[in-house]
């Protein structure tokens, strides 16, 4: 043998026997096995692991939606919250979860929407325990118990003394008190008002919250009608005159004869009747509290409201008029008319005529009328 083939062989160069080559076959294929059982089972652990999230999500969701989203109620404590004109139920809501009263936005939606009533509730001021279940708190809203402002509603034509003794009742304060605090607020009237608030408290309903004083509520009244007047640009040199004949625009005759009213008042001025008197009896009517027909002679020839004597407007307005009223005199209707009467109080049919001798007639009319009222009312006695 030759050198060649002398020294030890390298044993992964030597030749393999038939044994050992299917020993290495089989580990081959037990390692590949081993493979794919580990790749299997690892998909299989992906799929179960996403399989598992996919049924507990759900589950883990009804955990979250669980969570308490209202207050069980009743409540305690106290604290006040504002309503204001306009609010939505959103914006009510919104109040409310801001001041502690109810939980949560969707718990008081929910109960607002499920309440027919919710879209009534008024604007002022509540005062509300904290922690109070919502369908509680849309019920308080609308329980007037539980309004701690005051509303005072004025009614067009009411005079001042009319005005301050419902303040007065309204706000819990003596008479005194309202007077006293209408010498304050007549400041701020024109010259010519002469400090009498008589005509500018203005008609309307006024919502007074508890930190609110007479004062403020009757600066708020005069201040609406300077708006009225302001915003019809009339000068200030004018207003007094405007408000006074608007009062006897709105004690005269219904909403749809105004205007013509209006312009009566102005052909009188002028002197359409020869002496330049307005010939009204509410002015009467204003200055003793009862009705023309029951005013004795003595004390229509000593009243300077007499319009009937005394030529021009009179000393005051005689009530607060209408914003109607002001527009009426403001934009009368054209016409001659000197003369007015109404001639049935139940349909408040009522006539305008320039010559004196039609106004008699017309008069005559509503006499017939009455007597006619006075026979019916009889018969049924």
């Amino acid at each position: 043998m030759t050198d060649l083939f002398t020294g030890d062989l390298d044993p992964e160069d030597r030749p393999r026997t038939r044994s050992e080559r299917r020993r290495m076959e089989r580990r081959k294929a037990e390692r590949r096995r081993n493979i794919i059982s580990f790749v299997i089972m690892t998909v299989a652990l992906v799929l179960l692991i996403g399989g598992g999230w996919f049924y507990i999500k759900p589950m883990l969701n009804d955990v979250g939606a669980a969570q308490p989203t209202d207050y069980p109620g009743p409540g305690s404590g106290s604290t006040e919250i504002v309503v204001s004109d306009g609010d939505t139920g959103k914006s009510i809501g919104s109040t409310l979860v801001d001041a502690g009263v109810v939980k949560t936005m969707d718990a008081f939606i929910a109960a607002y929407e499920s309440n027919p009533s919710a879209t009534s509730i008024q604007s002022g001021t509540y005062e509300l325990p904290r922690e109070m279940k919502a369908v509680d708190a849309v019920a308080a809203l609308l329980d007037s118990s539980y309004r701690i402002d005051v509303r005072i509603t004025v009614p067009e034509g009411w005079t001042a003394e009319q005005v301050y003794e419902r303040i007065a009742d309204s706000m819990g304060v003596s008479l005194e008190e309202v007077e006293k605090a209408g010498e304050a607020v007549a400041e701020e009237l024109p010259k010519a008002a002469d400090g009498n608030l008589e005509g500018w408290l203005a008609p309307s309903t006024y919502t007074v919250t508890p930190e609110e004083e007479v004062e403020d509520v009757l600066g708020e009244m005069v201040r609406r009608t300077m708006k009225v007047l302001d915003d019809n640009d009339v000068a200030e040199s004018e207003q007094q005159d405007v408000v006074t004949k608007a009062s006897i625009v709105e004690k005269e005759v219904p909403k749809k004869y105004r205007s013509q009213v209006a312009r009566v008042i102005e052909n009188r001025l002028d002197g359409c009747s020869g002496d330049e008197t307005l010939g009204m009896d509410t002015t009467m009517v204003y200055a003793f509290g009862k009705q023309y027909s029951e005013i004795s002679k003595k004390e229509r020839e000593s009243s300077k409201y007499n319009t009937r004597i005394h030529p021009g407007l009179p000393p005051t307005p005689i009530g607060s008029p209408s914003t109607d009223s002001i527009d009426a005199v403001l934009e009368p209707a054209k016409g001659n008319w000197c003369y007015f009467v109404t001639i049935n109080l139940e349909t408040e049919e009522t006539l305008f005529t320039d010559d004196l001798d039609e106004h008699n007639e017309n008069q005559a009319k509503y006499r017939e009328y009455l007597e006619e009222l006075r026979a019916e009312n009889n018969e049924e006695d």
